[in-house]
């Protein structure tokens, strides 16, 4: 069970549009609902506020701080517009031709790399198990979809969020829709500093906790992708497991490869 951080729901904005959707989020997540002008109750440590423009998490002692997901605009939209450079790392490290592969994104956190996953014409089944998280993701994600932008529809629309542990939903995945490539972005350890220095992964952290299974996430992930799986770790960490089959490294992250035959005779019953 991950740890839950004391949190409530309230209204960023004061019309009945906001309230209505913050009590019904409330209720979908199972976390009590304080109306913006009331008072807090002491000990909560963050606020999670439905707005006209979409949802933001808060901490109760930093208003002025926000997570939210925001594919519109931003160093995202730089992303988008930048996402026909097919040699960058990540399009290397899926095995990008042609058409883009199917990708299960077994840690889809903030969506940042889902995103750009589909931004390359890959067909992302993107999984994550906080519900405060994937809430943040599904209002990005919608909002994305609804911008007025066709080309940004398109992208959002490639992106297929399930709420959930990644091991379960791919232990049930079928043999013929099995993804080609699996990608785990573990979180880092708490001692990374650059890590520690965003105020973001310092809130990601309280949400989700350090990824202590993501050994065995690797393993029933290799166990059912098609083609590779692919894992994401700073730059001079070591390898969530030995020997991958190729590494793609960046400045300040690389990318951990590991074939679908290269430690395994024949594929496994589904």
């Amino acid at each position: 069970m991950l740890p839950t951080p004391s949190l409530v729901v309230t209204n960023a904005d004061a019309n009945q549009s906001s309230l209505r959707r913050a009590r019904e989020l409330a209720a979908r997540l199972g976390f009590p609902f304080v109306a913006a002008d009331a008072e807090v109750p002491s000990g909560v440590q963050f606020l999670l506020a439905v707005g006209d423009r979409g949802l933001a998490l808060h901490p109760s002692d930093d208003m002025r701080s926000s997570l939210r997901v925001d594919f519109v605009r931003g160093s995202t939209a730089y992303r988008r517009e930048s996402a026909h450079q097919r040699n960058q790392l990540l399009a290397r490290a899926v095995g990008l031709r042609g058409t883009g592969p199917r990708v299960f994104d077994a840690t889809a956190g903030l969506g940042r790399d889902a995103f750009l996953l589909a931004c390359l014409g890959c067909e992302v089944t993107a999984v994550e198990r906080s519900p405060v998280v994937a809430a943040l993701l599904r209002d990005g994600i919608e909002r994305a979809a609804e911008a007025g932008k066709p080309e940004l529809s398109v992208i959002a629309n490639r992106i297929d969020l399930i709420e959930g542990d990644a091991r379960d939903v791919l232990q049930g995945w079928t043999r013929d829709a099995r993804p080609e490539v699996v990608y785990v972005d573990p979180m880092y350890p708490e001692c990374e500093k650059a890590a520690l220095a965003k105020k973001e992964m310092r809130i990601c952290r309280h949400l989700i906790g350090d990824d202590e299974d993501a050994a065995d996430l690797f393993a029933v992930a290799r166990s059912v992708a098609a083609r590779r799986v692919v894992v994401k770790r700073h730059r001079h960490a070591p390898p969530l497991v030995a020997d991958p089959s190729v590494t793609y490294r960046g400045r300040t992250v690389r990318y951990d490869a590991y074939d679908r035959m290269a430690g395994l005779a024949k594929p496994p019953a589904l």
